[in-house]
C-alpha cells in the first residue's frame, strides 16, 4: 500500500515529458514546402531583371527560413514559457527601442518613402515583425497575472490597450497602417478570450473609431488606396494597377491553373509578385485548387492554434493558452488581409503572406512565433498528460484498518494521510 503511494509520488515528481502536436507541425510543414516553391517561382524574373542572379530572393529566403527554424528549435527545446513571461516587459521595452531606431539617421532606411527599417549592415530589420510577437508575450503575461481586474473592472485592461496603443502610434509614425492595425485588433481580441466584456472592450475603443477614420483619409496615397479599391478598373494603369494585374492573374489560373512556372503577371506585370502577391501568382500557376490548399493549411494552422489555446485554459495553463491565442489570431488575421488583398476584397496594404511570401524579418520573425506557439503546444499537451496521470486510479490491494480510507483520497493528499498513520504506528 504505502510502496504503492510512493512510486506514485515519485511518477508525479518526474512528471510526463510532453509531446510535440502533430497537425501544428503537418500545417507548418506543408506551408514551408510551399513557400519555397512559389518563391523560387515567383522570384526568378523579378531577380533576374535586377541582375542580380536568378535565384537570388530563393537563396535568401532558405537562409533566413534556417535561421528561423534553428531558434525556433531551440525555444521548443530549451525556453519554457515562464521565462518568456519573466522577461516580456524588457523585450517589450527592446521593441520600442527598435521601433525609435528607424527615425534616426544612417540606422533607420527609407525604402518607397517609408521608414520600417533598422540597418544591420548586412541586411535590413523590421522591427514590426518583432512588435507582433512582444505584444501577444506582454498581453498574456498580464493576462495571467491580472485576470481578475480583467474580468471585473472596467480599468483592468487599460495597461495592455495603452501599450498596444503606443506601438500602433509608433508604427503610424513610419507610417504602417496596416500593420498597427493588425497589432490593435489582435490585442482586443486576446483581452476578449482571456474574460473581458466586449462592452467595456467597445467603450474603450469607440474614441478610436474617429481617430483611425482620420488617419486613414488624412493622406492621399490612403485616399486613392481605399477609392482604387472600390473600383480598380476605373484607373487601371496608375492607382488601381497593382489590383487589375492581381485580378487578372487569379482570373487566368480558373481551376487547376497555367501551371507551374507558367504564370504571365509575374514578368514585371504584377508588382511585388514574390511578396505581397505570391497568392496572386499561386492563383494563376495552380488555380483555385492550389488557393484552396493554401487556405486549408492556414485553417488547419489557426484553428487548431486556437484549440490548443481553449485546452491550454481548461488544464490551468493558462499562460500558454493565452500566447497560443494570440499568435493564433496574429498569423491568422495576417493572412486573412494578405489573401483579401490579393483577391481584390480589401484595400491594398503591405502584409506578407506568412511563410509563404518573401521577406527576411518576416520569415524570420514568423519561424519564432511558430516555435513560441509550439512550446505552448508541448506544454499544454504536458500539462494534460499530468492530469490524466493524477487522475488515474488504480486498484491496489487494501489492507484492513484505517489504510484503506487512503485510496479514496484524492492523490495529493494519500502521501500525508500514509505518513501519518506510519508516525502513529511506531
Amino acid at each position: 500500500m504505502f510502496d504503492w503511494i510512493v512510486q506514485s509520488q515519485a511518477v508525479r515528481r518526474v512528471g510526463p515529458r510532453g509531446r510535440q502536436d502533430p497537425w501544428l507541425l503537418l500545417a507548418i510543414t506543408g506551408l514551408v514546402a510551399f513557400g519555397v516553391v512559389m518563391i523560387a517561382s515567383s522570384s526568378i524574373a523579378v531577380a533576374d531583371g535586377q541582375h542580380i542572379g536568378e535565384f537570388h530572393y530563393l537563396v535568401r529566403h532558405l537562409v533566413f527560413l534556417v535561421l528561423g527554424g534553428a531558434a525556433a528549435v531551440a525555444i521548443v527545446r530549451w525556453v519554457e514559457l515562464d521565462v518568456l513571461e519573466k522577461y516580456s516587459g524588457w523585450l517589450m521595452l527592446g521593441t520600442f527601442v527598435l521601433l525609435a531606431l528607424v527615425f534616426i539617421p544612417h540606422i533607420g532606411m527609407r525604402i518607397n518613402g517609408a521608414r520600417r527599417w533598422v540597418h544591420l549592415g548586412f541586411s535590413g530589420f523590421q522591427p514590426v515583425e518583432l512588435a507582433k510577437l512582444t505584444v501577444v508575450l506582454y498581453v498574456a503575461s498580464y493576462l495571467v497575472r491580472h485576470r481578475d481586474a480583467v474580468e471585473l473592472k472596467f480599468l483592468g485592461a487599460v495597461r495592455p490597450v495603452l501599450v498596444a496603443g503606443l506601438t500602433a502610434a509608433m508604427l503610424l509614425a513610419q507610417p504602417d497602417f496596416g500593420s498597427a492595425a493588425l497589432i490593435g485588433i489582435v490585442t482586443i481580441g486576446m483581452l476578449w478570450l482571456g474574460g473581458a466584456r466586449m462592452r467595456n472592450l467597445l467603450i474603450m475603443g469607440l474614441p478610436m473609431l474617429p481617430l483611425g477614420a482620420y488617419l486613414a483619409l488624412s493622406t492621399d496615397y490612403r485616399v486613392k488606396r481605399l477609392t482604387s479599391f472600390l473600383d480598380p478598373w476605373k484607373d487601371p494603369f496608375d492607382n488601381g494597377f497593382q489590383l487589375t494585374q492581381a485580378l487578372i492573374a487569379v482570373g487566368r489560373g480558373k481551376w487547376f491553373g497555367v501551371g507551374l512556372g507558367g504564370s504571365v503577371q509575374k514578368l514585371f506585370y504584377l508588382p511585388e509578385a514574390h511578396t505581397d502577391f505570391i497568392l496572386a501568382v499561386i492563383a494563376e500557376e495552380l488555380g483555385f485548387v492550389g488557393v484552396l490548399a493554401v487556405l486549408g493549411l492556414f485553417a488547419l494552422l489557426i484553428g487548431r492554434g486556437l484549440q490548443l489555446g481553449l485546452r491550454g485554459v481548461e488544464v490551468g495553463k493558462l499562460r500558454a493558452g493565452y500566447i497560443a491565442f494570440g499568435i493564433s489570431l496574429m498569423l491568422g488575421l495576417q493572412a486573412l488581409v494578405s489573401v483579401g488583398v490579393n483577391l481584390g476584397v480589401l484595400p491594398t496594404k503591405g502584409l506578407t503572406l506568412p511563410l509563404i511570401s518573401s521577406g527576411g524579418s518576416s520569415t524570420l520573425m514568423t519561424c519564432i512565433m511558430l516555435g513560441v506557439l509550439v512550446r505552448a503546444a508541448f506544454e499544454i499537451h504536458r500539462a494534460e498528460d499530468a492530469r490524466r496521470m493524477a487522475t488515474r486510479r488504480p486498484v491496489p490491494a487494501r489492507s484492513a484498518g484505517d489504510d484503506a480510507g487512503v485510496v479514496a483520497l484524492p492523490l495529493a493528499a494519500r502521501a500525508q494521510v500514509a505518513s501519518a498513520l506510519q508516525k502513529v504506528r511506531a
